[in-house]
Parts: structure tokens; sequence; C-alpha cells
């Protein structure tokens, strides 16, 4: 499972978390939720799976969404609780923390929900289609479905920026990798997606790079202010072909059932 495998790396993720490359992922990435999310519905909850320490979903609850994160690492669910703590009271009980591997999402109290995130996860399943089906049952219908996966449409692009030749080299025609935490993982392309979620009932509503400019980037992040021309420049980018398509990972949107308000995109769609 994703999670027995990333368990070891928990201090290694915990340790890049605030530096640049992780703030320009999150706050670009919360962003691109916010326009495909919209405002939160009444009654209605996200379910975000491999919640991790809770960046994404302490965003979507203080934009007013109820909110349960899931995961597998009591580590990184304490770290969440703390940084739960620390928000308004009205923020914090908007949120449920479930301890439990991904693959029980469906079975959770408020099963089906309507949008279901499943960010940084689905590079470390080895049963694509069988995860699929997982989460397609979480979700409602109709529902949304925000996946975020290491990009597969151009897989040497890290190494290359890194100078590490050789490993781009071998990138090329693969989509299987070990990132920099330590862990055998796989890339996956819209269509490699595509494939797995369509037959389901899912269609691809829209998707965008996150981190072009700055995947290779490992120092600590400065000020929001002299940050946020990056993040600017970074959002612009992961909206358009070609930058999009050398992204370090891909957000891909899918919809089912009632027709929902997205945020579509700027570019041309491959394929």
């Amino acid at each position: 499972m994703a999670e027995s495998r990333f368990a070891p790396a928990v201090g290694a993720w915990s340790a890049g978390l605030g530096r640049l490359r992780d703030v320009v992922r999150q706050e670009v990435l919360v962003d691109q939720l916010r326009a495909v999310l919209g405002a939160p519905r009444p009654g209605a909850t996200v379910l975000d799976v491999g919640c991790g320490q809770g960046t994404q979903a302490i965003q979507l609850a203080r934009a007013g969404h109820r909110v349960v994160g899931l995961d597998l690492s009591e580590d990184l669910l304490e770290r969440f609780e703390v940084s739960l703590a620390a928000e308004p009271p009205d923020v914090a009980e908007r949120v449920r923390l479930v301890h439990a591997e991904a693959s029980t999402a469906h079975n959770l109290p408020g099963a089906p929900f309507e949008v279901v995130l499943c960010h940084g996860v689905l590079m470390y399943v080895d049963d694509l289609a069988d995860f699929a089906k997982s989460l397609s049952a979480a979700a409602g219908d109709p529902g949304t479905l925000s996946l975020l996966v290491r990009n597969g449409l151009a897989p040497a692009m890290r190494d290359g920026l890194l100078g590490n030749a050789s490993d781009a080299l071998r990138a090329f025609d693969s989509l299987e990798y070990v990132n920099r935490l330590g862990i055998a993982a796989k890339a996956h392309t819209p269509e490699l997606l595509d494939s797995k979620f369509v037959p389901l009932g899912w269609r691809r509503d829209c998707w965008y790079g996150v981190r072009v400019f700055t995947d290779h980037r490992d120092e600590d992040a400065p000020s929001m202010e002299v940050l946020a021309p990056m993040l600017r420049a970074e959002a612009e980018a992961g909206r358009r072909d070609p930058y999009r398509q050398v992204a370090a990972l891909l957000h891909v949107v899918y919809r089912r059932g009632a027709e929902t308000p997205g945020a579509g995109t700027v570019a041309v769609e491959l394929g």
C-alpha cells in the first residue's frame, strides 16, 4: 500500500515542509483548488485522502468547506492537529481527522463525498485500477475528484534540472523513478489516468502543471512578499501549454454526474 511504503520517509518529508519547493506546491495548488471548487456547498464535505500535515485541508476549512482528513501516518496527523489547534474555533470545527488506510475511504461515515482530493498518493500505489475504484466509491455522483501526481509527460525534467544527466537519460522512457525521499514511485500522464477513471464514469474536466520553474530549488522559502511574483508566474505556467507539460507535478480534475462549474484551462488539451 502507498501508506506503508511512505512511512519510513515521513521524517524526510516533514523536514522539507516550508522550503521553497513545498511552499510553491502548496500555494499554487490552493489557488487551483479555489478555482475548481468554488464556494462551499451547504451540507457538502470534502474528503482529503492522504491529507498528511493538512496544508490543503486547513486552507479549505478556512474558506468554509467541511473537510475529512484521512491518513495512515500518526506523525503527520499529529502535525495536522497542532496546526488545527492554532486555527479559530469555527475553522477547527469544520475538520475531522481519521487515522486509516486510503483504501478504506468509501467506508467512512459521511461517504459518499461530493469532493475527493487525493494529492501525492497515486505515485506510491501499485494497482492503479483497483485504487481508482476505491476513490470512485468514496465520491458522490455528482462529484469532483482532484488528483495530484508526478508528471509522466516529462519524467526526465527533474534530474535534468538537477544536473543528473545519467538519471535523466534513464528517465526518458520510464514512468518509474526513485524520489527525493528514497522511495520507488510512479509518474502518470493525463491519458493514463483517463484509462482508469473514465470507465468508472468520470470525465476529465481540466488539468494543470504544478511547480514548473522551481522543482530544482531546495532552499528556504523567502517571505511571501518576495515570493509573490514567482507564484504568479508558476500559476500562469501551470495553465498553459507547453509549460504545464514539463511541470514536476500534474493536478488533474475529474467530474461526474450533473454539470458543475469548473476552472477549465487556457491551454489546448493533449490527446
